[in-house]
């Protein structure tokens, strides 16, 4: 079973060890909420945002953390 492993072609994932977290702390410390809320309009990110409701709302939505993440590599 690992040779099957072994020759499975390997997809690039950039955001691979890169966690939730690190992925909106560095958000907000390169725009900060209001302009993230501006970029990305969702409630958590304008509404008394903080990073705790922001991941739980993150995890839980696909599409909004869809959208984080592609304005997160569009930085890197």
């Amino acid at each position: 079973m690992k040779k099957e492993q072994a020759n499975k072609p390997r997809i690039h994932d950039p955001l691979h060890g890169i966690t939730l977290e690190k992925i909106v702390t560095s958000l907000v410390e390169q725009y900060g909420w209001e302009e993230l809320g501006r970029l990305i309009k969702i409630k958590c990110f304008t509404s008394d945002p903080s990073i705790t409701s922001s991941l739980k709302f993150l995890r839980k939505t696909p599409w909004a953390r869809q959208k984080v993440e592609t304005l997160f590599l569009r930085n890197q």
